[in-house]
Order: C-alpha cells, then sequence, then structure tokens
C-alpha cells in the first residue's frame, strides 16, 4: 500500500468517524418524535417547529462555514463545531422550557454545519480524484448510518437521556479530532493550500457557472428535500398511515436506516462507475426517475410491507443523485480553490428546501393527509427529471 493510499485511509476515516457524530445528533429528533408525542405534551406541529430552525440554521451555517472553510484550517473549525454542538446537546431536553429547546437545538444545527464543507475541502486538496470519491462516499455512508445508530441508542434510553449521552460523546469526539489533525498535519499527511485558479478565470461566480452550478443548485434542492425532510417524517409514517405501533415503528426506521446505508456503494460503485461508466448527468436523470416511481407505487399500494419496500426504493433511489452532488461533483470543484465555499453553498441550499418542506408537510398531514403528501414527493422527483435531462444529449461525464 502506497503512501498515497495510506494518508486517504486515514484522512477518509477520521472524516467519517466526525460526520456519524454529526448525523447521530441530527437523527435522535426524528427517531425519538413518536415516543416524545406519546408521553408529553408536545405536539407534531412543535417537533415540526424544532426541526425547520435546526435545519434553516444549519443551512445558513453552511454558507457561512463554508467560506470560512476556504480560509480557516479544518481542524478548528471540526473540533469546535463537534464540541459547542454537543454543550448545545444537553440543553435540549428542557421539555418544560419550549424555547431553551428551540434555542439549542437550533444553535446545534449551526454549530454541526462547521463539519461538512471543511471536510470535504481537506478531502478534495489532500487526496487522489478517485480516492477523494471514496472518502466523500464515506461521508455519505456515516450519514446514513447516524440514522440507524441513533435508533438503536434510542432503543435502551429514554428521550432526554439520548440527547445528553449524544452530547458527551460530541464533546469527546471533537476533543480527538482536533488532537488527530493536528498530529496529521505534523506528519505531512494534510497540507493547506491556497488555489488561485478561480481570480485567474475572472471570479468566483463565474467559475462556479461553468462548473454548472446552476444547475446544482435544483439538485441540492431536491435532494434535499427527500434525504432530510421525508427521512425525518419516515418514523411518524410508519406510525400514522401504516399503523405500527411507536415501538415497531422505530424499529423498522433502523432496520430500513442500515440498509439505506448501502446505497453509496450500490448506486456510485456498482451503477455510477460500472454501469453508466461514470456518466453522472445519466446517473442524475435515473435516480430522479426511479424515485418518482417509487413514490407512486407507494401511493398505489397499501400493504404496509410492501408499501415500505418502496419507500425504502425511493429513498435509496433518490440518494443516487445526492451522492453524484456530494461525493462526485463537488470534490471536483478541487481545481477552483473554492471546494469548501461551493459545498457550504450548496448544503445551504439543501437544507434551506428541506427546512421549509419540513414546516409545510407538518401541516400537509393534517390538511391532505399522508397519501397526498406521498404524490407530492413524488412529483418533486419528476421535476428532478425534468431538470436534469441535458438539452441536448448527454455530455456532462467526470472520469478519472
Amino acid at each position: 500500500m502506497n503512501k498515497k493510499v495510506k494518508n486517504a485511509i486515514f484522512i477518509g476515516v477520521l472524516s467519517a468517524f466526525s460526520y456519524l457524530a454529526c448525523y447521530f445528533c441530527r437523527n435522535i429528533l426524528s427517531v425519538v418524535s413518536p415516543e416524545i408525542i406519546k408521553s408529553t405534551d408536545i405536539t407534531v406541529e412543535f417537533i415540526g417547529t424544532l426541526s425547520t430552525f435546526n435545519m434553516l440554521c444549519y443551512g445558513g451555517g453552511q454558507l457561512v462555514n463554508g467560506i470560512v472553510g476556504d480560509k480557516i484550517k479544518a481542524k478548528y473549525l471540526v473540533s469546535m463545531g463537534l464540541i459547542l454542538s454537543g454543550v448545545c446537546s444537553l440543553f435540549v431536553p428542557f421539555s418544560d422550557f419550549p424555547m431553551i429547546m428551540i434555542g439549542a437545538y437550533s444553535l446545534i444545527g449551526f454549530f454541526l454545519s462547521m463539519l461538512y464543507a471543511p471536510l470535504v475541502k481537506l478531502i478534495a486538496e489532500n487526496t487522489h480524484p478517485i480516492y477523494a470519491m471514496r472518502c466523500c462516499l464515506g461521508l455519505t455512508f456515516a450519514s446514513l448510518l447516524g440514522v440507524p445508530v441513533a435508533g438503536v441508542v434510542a432503543l435502551f434510553f429514554y428521550w432526554e437521556n439520548v440527547f445528553r449521552l449524544c452530547g458527551v460523546f460530541l464533546i469527546m469526539m471533537g476533543v480527538i479530532c482536533f488532537f488527530v489533525l493536528a498530529l496529521f498535519e505534523k506528519r505531512g499527511i494534510i497540507k493547506y493550500n491556497a488555489v488561485e485558479k478561480a481570480k485567474k478565470k475572472g471570479g468566483s461566480i463565474k467559475v462556479l457557472i461553468e462548473h454548472s452550478i446552476i444547475k446544482f443548485t435544483f439538485v441540492s434542492a431536491l435532494t434535499g428535500i427527500v434525504r432530510t425532510s421525508v427521512v425525518f417524517w419516515v418514523p411518524t409514517y410508519l406510525s400514522q398511515y401504516l399503523g405500527f405501533s411507536t415501538g415497531t415503528a422505530a424499529t423498522a426506521f433502523t432496520i430500513m436506516s442500515f440498509v439505506q446505508s448501502a446505497s453509496p456503494y450500490i448506486n456510485n460503485i456498482i451503477i455510477y462507475e460500472h454501469i453508466l461508466k461514470r456518466n453522472m448527468n445519466r446517473m442524475v436523470v435515473l435516480s430522479f426517475s426511479f424515485s418518482a416511481i417509487s413514490f407512486v407505487m407507494m401511493f398505489a399500494v397499501h400493504n404496509p410491507l410492501i408499501n415500505m419496500v418502496f419507500l425504502l426504493l425511493a429513498l435509496m433511489t433518490s440518494n443516487g443523485a445526492s451522492e453524484m452532488l456530494w461525493s462526485v461533483y463537488c470534490p471536483s470543484l478541487r481545481d477552483t480553490g473554492m471546494v469548501s465555499s461551493a459545498t457550504g453553498y450548496l448544503d445551504f441550499i439543501s437544507y434551506g428546501a428541506a427546512g421549509i418542506a419540513n414546516l409545510v408537510f407538518a401541516n400537509a398531514v393534517a390538511l391532505i393527509g399522508w397519501g397526498n403528501l406521498i404524490l407530492v414527493w413524488a412529483m418533486l422527483m419528476f421535476v428532478g427529471v425534468m431538470i436534469a435531462i441535458p438539452k441536448n444529449k448527454f455530455v456532462l461525464s467526470i472520469n478519472k
């Protein structure tokens, strides 16, 4: 194993564990929401408000911290984000003080936004492009694995203690991350190189437009709605629409999440690399198409088990488009010198759209019902197909 491979493994493993901690925290509320609603006076609408504020702060933070991430070392932003979000997690269980819950959970969103864009920049600028894609796949895998991890913890602890345990874990992970990244710097595994190519080409906006940032802005918004907002409501959907008990719904959601965590490797390595020969545009079109069809089948099929299968397929296929965005497109911007800024901007769009959608979905359940809401999800994916289809032919293909 040569030095470049070893360094990529070191960077990828640390980044994945850091991001796993992030998504463990971000998915707790979704997993424990049925228990909170059942055992407290907190309503579905309040849960939706908490999630929306968190998403909006996370999205806004991505925009800010993405820009900052191109100027400040990752070891400072990532470790600080983990530690501060851990402190805030300790205050979320104050259910008798709604404003404290809203404030703490909103700040968690902002502090956790310090992780992703700097990590992608760290990966893209310190590893070979093919290794960078693999490392970013590790980030996607960690984000998906965070859901079942949160689900497993929620099976053994009361919801208040889950948040407390999460807080302690994040603080510990932040300290570890700082010292390990400092060690990597000392050994030359990671370096911070300023890239000036963007300025030479006429400015950041022009460079990003040339790299199809407008198109991927829409892709980011649509996939963000599914991977964040739709996934957030899955436990409640399983409980209210399919009729499972809260315990069964939580268990089913955990199992689905474990299965879904394999989607990055199925979508990227098997479909994108081997079947579609690294044609990113075709992969995005295919992913949106199959996700839309799966949502339509959810509406048509009422058997709970079959319905869950189509729900899982809808989420996994939508992830295909999302993975093209985060694992292929963003790292490909390494020569622009704006990996962190572009990634932060796209994540801002993703979570901004998801936050708005989350608030809409919370009220739509009561107004139009789960069945019609499923059709809304299907329509969003059909919009993705229309946006992703190129005007002339499939020309966008990212190679080695």
